[in-house]
């Protein structure tokens, strides 16, 4: 990436050195990590600009700090915008993540102790909904539905029965590594049989749900929470889409209850994801990720690799990696040192604590202008290395082959055409 810092190198060459050295590892990696993506250069800049340097404190025209004139419309600008992409009503754009706009929902709507049902962390929930190292475990009660052991897929029956038996305040949907459609209209007839409210996060889903590539959970859920850094390929932070009924109540789980001064210099990047995400181009971007990952998944299941819900509908897949006699953990690793980065993951109804599975995105690849050749390339590479992961000789092969990959396809190749 060509943006300068003759200033820092200069006057701090230590910070400078490691920046040009993490621009060199994404450069010269093949990143596969489900939750990333490559932010454009004009975002790069955006997130440098003058908003850096202002401070705002508070509602939409009730800022607490003069001067919030200009801060209020860009507000205002990103809101509108990310109501039009998504055909939201309300928009809250002040949260700073993905998680933390589940923590404002939360806060919105339930009281200390309130009944949550949300889907099991070892299942593909998030470490929001319940995890038991997550603080949202220890101010709310969780209850977990589950994956059923045939299919992988959501147990709506049993969602239905607990619900039935739990009556819980909220139920959570979506989660970090399902691959198929979610039935959000079955969801929410089970939230309303139950007086429940209806969240689903779609942090992982933003770009494909913009692009028409997957539904969209807006008109069936309460509350809708997003990512900006995942599949929108945007800055890092967050949103919450809702009906116009539950505006001020989630403005006010927002900030003051859960953030405080905004990230305006982010708000403005995410302004312009949400407007880039409107063009015919990115569209053509989530079809190629989407159909890179399907490629991916084609090209690892005829070498005898075991995906999760057996296929996928979007940016991700999750590999069993039991029947390679390795374990997910493990095998990152490995990729690790031929610069393929993915991540472990457990396996549904795996008995063993030891994480088997991975999970493996295409957002990134997709970005580069890589297609289904290439990932019949990567899933070769996959297939050597998992047979003979300690072969040194191996993996060097297999690394060259990841070198000329990358090279090939530049980071920003597709932004300086």
């Amino acid at each position: 990436m060509n943006y300068k810092l003759d200033n820092v190198q200069l006057h701090d060459p230590e910070l400078y050195n490691l920046i040009r050295r993490e621009e060199h590892r994404q450069e010269t990696t093949l990143e596969m990590i489900a939750s990333e993506s490559i932010q454009s250069p004009q975002l790069l800049e955006i997130n440098a600009c003058a908003f850096n340097n202002k401070t705002v404190v508070g509602a939409l025209g009730g800022q607490h700090i003069a001067g919030s004139e200009v801060a209020d419309q860009l507000i205002s600008l990103t809101a509108e915008r990310a109501c039009k992409l998504y055909g939201a009503e309300h928009a809250n754009i002040q949260v700073y993540s993905g998680s933390t706009a589940n923590y404002a929902v939360y806060a919105a709507c339930l009281e200390i102790g309130d009944q949550v049902l949300a889907i099991r962390s070892d299942h593909g929930g998030h470490a929001t909904h319940g995890s038991s190292d997550n603080i949202a475990s220890k101010m709310y009660r969780f209850a977990f539905y589950s994956v059923t052991k045939d299919t992988n897929l959501i147990d709506y029956d049993e969602l239905e029965r607990m619900a039935h038996e739990l009556r819980p305040k909220l139920i959570v949907g979506g989660g970090n590594t399902y691959s198929q459609c979610v039935d959000y209209a079955r969801i929410a007839s089970i939230a309303k049989s139950v007086g429940a409210y209806f969240m689903f996060d779609m942090a992982h889903y933003t770009g494909l749900v913009a692009a028409g590539l997957m539904p969209s959970p807006v008109p069936y859920a309460d509350f809708v929470t997003g990512s900006t850094t995942k599949t929108i390929c945007g800055p890092r932070s967050g949103f919450i889409l809702c009906k116009k009924e539950y505006a001020e109540m989630i403005d006010r789980g927002a900030c003051p209850q859960i953030v405080a001064s905004l990230h305006l210099q982010t708000m403005a990047a995410m302004a312009h994801a949400f407007e880039y995400a409107t063009r015919p181009e990115f569209k053509r971007l989530m079809q190629r990720t989407v159909d890179n990952a399907q490629a991916l998944c084609r090209a690892l299941q005829q070498r005898g690799f075991k995906i999760v819900t057996d296929g996928t509908l979007c940016h991700l897949m999750v590999i069993d990696m039991r029947n390679r006699n390795i374990s997910g953990k493990e095998f990152v690793q490995v990729l690790e040192k031929i610069k393929l980065s993915v991540n472990p993951v457990p396996v549904p109804y795996d008995p063993s604590p030891v994480r088997n599975g991975i999970r493996i995105g295409c957002t990134v690849s997709a970005q580069r202008g890589m297609g289904s050749a290439q990932m019949e390339q990567i899933a070769s590479i996959i297939d050597r290395v998992s047979r003979d992961p300690y072969n040194e000789t191996l993996l060097a092969e297999c690394a060259k082959e990841v070198q000329t990959i990358t090279e090939q396809f530049p980071l920003y190749g597709q932004y300086d055409a």
